[in-house]
């Protein structure tokens, strides 16, 4: 099921905000990240997002997801950028405010049919991929 992701938002006094969910619950979780977005009051200057979660080594990395300008840059579309939680958002550089919106998806293993995905063929699966469009200028 598809839950709305309330979002948060990153300032001077607030510089990050960690979505987890409870350890005991066996469901997976996905949270995807639709858009990150100065809001009133931001200054004309650089505001740094990074995601901070864990490889697949289970080491932590930070990863720049957002560099926005309200000159510039004001708002930016990460298109559902899935995340694994535990993750944590912070507002490496600038003041913000900053707000991060998205959904997040609660898949229950027992809903989840692992066997059916395993037998796709690689050609099924590639022949699902939507085709890479160029940038828009």
């Amino acid at each position: 099921s598809d839950l709305l992701f309330p979002g948060c938002e990153l300032t001077a006094s607030t510089k990050s905000y960690t979505f987890q969910v409870d350890k005991e619950d066996d469901s997976d979780h996905i949270l995807a990240l639709s858009v990150v977005c100065l809001t009133d009051g931001a200054k004309d200057e650089c505001n740094v997002v990074e995601v901070i979660g864990r490889n697949h080594e289970n080491q932590e990395i930070a990863v720049p997801v957002a560099n926005l300008k309200l000159s510039c840059q004001p708002l930016l579309s990460l298109d559902n950028f899935k995340l694994q939680p535990p993750v944590t958002f912070r507002l490496a550089a600038g003041s913000g405010p900053v707000h991060l919106a998205g959904w997040h998806r609660i898949m229950h293993r027992e809903d989840a049919s692992f066997e059916e995905d395993d037998d796709l063929s690689e050609e099924e699966e590639e022949e699902e991929l939507p085709p890479i469009m160029p940038a828009k200028k």
